[in-house]
């Protein structure tokens, strides 16, 4: 673990400005942020000039008792209760206020780090590509909850400590120089021995959030693959994985526990001193008749406010460690997220600009290696694919095949050579079993993501309607792949199905061609069709692709019969592919000549 993540330094409030910036800078909700802000400034100003109020008639009531003056007990005692009453009202609307401000701002920060996470396919190489940034899940869900409710916690103590100063200051000086700088000394040395006897929290807090994520992401992974996990009696992995994550994160607990209790040792003392101190300074000088009874009770209360205000982060250190550590996680995922973004859409632009052909796929010296960088999958691959040509590429090997169809997708690295293909939303990708999210029937029909350009950014703003094809279409191609009884079993188009459990893998296959003919890619590529299709109805949805202009690429893991395909191309095991189509192999001499490019 770096060291920027352990420590409490400029980082950390470099990170929360950076964020307090994005929200103002925002014209959707930046105004209404600095209304709230104005409201809670108004009411600490308020809370602040009532508890000076307060303290000046709590001292003369406390004086008329001494004094048996009866009329001015009972003035002083409605004078109470009125400030009470007020400062009662005034808390409340700081209270909703302040939750007002902070649920809007989760809700600004969660989305904007979705979007970040959900876009330009960095959920999938978080996934893949390392174990940086873990449990991201939790990260945008009660990490962003955390920092911020208690960034805007924080800085309600620190403005509402800032005036106290202001306000009390000159209460407690006018009572006694000598007390106000007692204050400032203890509240100092307090501060520096809290942070000295507190600061390993800081580290054990940030493993404490990963600990216990990691323990909760295996409880739901045994209840997502509970029938898998029954089946294979692999019961015993993960009694014995959650088992050793328990240990771990009570380990560390126990570690948190040992620094609070010695902690708590230092800020419980110092807590009550804080009660006789006053006493101490301002008792004999009642008893000297220098002052009037009344002032030792004002003295307590504006030495126990200005102690508040001062000893901020002795009062919350164990929090503020808690809080470091959320920073430093958010601050990861936005980071790596901002960083892969930034690398897609860098590869986009310049691929929009060299790499794009809406009638070609075509591979010129691609090289392909495993995942592992240690073997060579396919070696120099040359071959073009024209928009209506339907081509079979087949070979024994499933990894080459899987990197083949993933390369051409951009989610598997290209060591060398160039690739050209169409734009991804007018290229899809099925696999042998289909992925159908939960989720009504139209939006089963929903139109690729859009790989560059404008349009997803406004994704936000439109409706699953705007983003599908026209019903009276989608019901079209339900028919044409004989799932025209499809909406009317489950209950028309707008009734939610868990598509997985309701449909078979045939019908799913057929529901994902359904939505490809609705949404006219120029091509599909199309992973084993035939383990779940039938010969006859396969060799059917081929020709009926063809027919609607979309060009299938079909891969398979043995060599099919060659009178439909106008080119095949055979992923060998040697790594050497063969390709044989009607016209010389070989890309276009002019995608020949450009540059190699090996993609992030």
């Amino acid at each position: 673990m770096s060291a920027s993540r352990n420590t409490l330094n400029r980082e950390t409030f470099s990170r929360v400005v950076n964020m307090i910036r994005a929200i103002l800078a925002d014209e959707s909700v930046g105004r209404r942020v600095l209304l709230y802000s104005a409201g809670i400034v108004l009411f600490l100003l308020s809370i602040n000039a009532l508890n000076v109020l307060n303290s000046y008639v709590g001292r003369f009531f406390m004086t008329a008792i001494e004094e048996r003056d009866r009329a001015g007990f009972w003035w002083y005692a409605l004078l109470y209760v009125g400030v009470f009453a007020l400062l009662t009202l005034i808390a409340v609307s700081l209270r909703y206020t302040e939750e007002s401000l902070g649920l809007l701002w989760r809700n600004w920060m969660t989305w904007h780090l979705f979007r970040r996470y959900a876009d330009h396919r960095v959920y999938y190489r978080l996934e893949n590509d390392g174990d940086e940034v873990e449990n991201p899940d939790q990260r945008l869900t009660e990490d962003v909850r955390f920092f911020t409710t208690t960034t805007l916690s924080y800085a309600l103590m620190l403005a509402n400590g800032g005036l106290t100063v202001l306000a009390f200051s000159g209460v407690l000086w006018s009572i006694s120089p000598l007390l106000f700088g007692v204050a400032v000394a203890y509240a100092s040395l307090g501060t520096w021995l809290t942070i000295r006897l507190g600061h390993p929290l800081v580290q054990l807090n940030y493993d404490q959030l990963d600990q216990e994520a990691d323990f909760r992401a295996s409880l739901i992974h045994l209840r997502d693959n509970a029938d898998a996990v029954a089946l294979a009696r692999r019961e015993g992995l993960w009694i014995i994985r959650a088992g050793r994550q328990l240990d771990a994160l009570t380990r560390n607990f126990q570690r948190i526990i040992r620094v609070n209790r010695n902690l708590g040792f230092f800020t419980t003392g110092y807590n009550w001193m804080i009660q006789i101190i006053p006493a101490l300074f301002v008792a004999p000088l009642f008893i000297e008749g220098r002052v009037e009874f009344g002032v030792i009770t004002q003295s307590a209360v504006a030495f126990t406010q200005l102690l508040g205000a001062f000893s901020l982060i002795i009062t919350q250190f164990q929090s503020l460690s808690s809080y470091t550590a959320v920073i430093r996680r958010i601050g990861l995922l936005a980071d790596t997220a901002l960083r892969d973004e930034t690398g897609e859409v860098a590869m986009s632009q310049a691929q929009t600009e060299q790499w794009r052909d809406r009638d070609h796929v075509s591979y010129a010296n691609v090289r392909l290696l495993s995942r592992q960088g240690d073997r060579a999958l396919i070696e120099n691959l040359t071959a073009d694919i024209p928009a209506g040509q339907v081509v079979l590429v087949h070979g024994p090997e499933e990894t080459a095949r899987l990197a083949l169809f993933q390369a051409t997708a951009g989610l598997w690295p290209i060591a060398e050579g160039t690739l050209v293909r169409p734009p991804l939303e007018h290229i899809l990708f099925v696999t042998e079993r289909p992925y159908l999210a939960p989720g009504t029937l139209r939006e089963m029909f929903l139109k690729p993501h859009p790989e560059t350009g404008t349009d997803r950014r406004r994704l936000p703003e439109l409706r699953p309607r705007e983003l599908c094809p026209p019903v009276d279409a989608i019901h079209a191609c339900l028919r044409v792949v004989g799932l025209g009884k499809l909406p009317e079993k489950f209950g028309g188009f707008e009734q939610v199905q868990d598509w997985d459990s309701v449909l078979s893998l045939a019908e799913q296959q057929l529901l994902v061609m359904a939505r490809v003919l609705a949404n006219r890619p120029r091509f599909v590529f199309l992973d084993r069709p035939g383990s779940s299709l039938p010969p006859d109805k396969l060799l059917a949805i081929l020709k009926l692709l063809r027919r609607r202009g979309i060009t299938p690429v079909v891969f398979s893991d043995r060599q099919e019969p060659a009178g439909f395909f106008d080119a095949t191309l055979e992923l060998r095991p040697d790594g050497k592919p063969r390709w044989m189509g009607p016209d010389k192999p070989g890309a276009p001499e002019g995608r020949r000549r450009r540059t190699a490019r090996k993609p992030a």
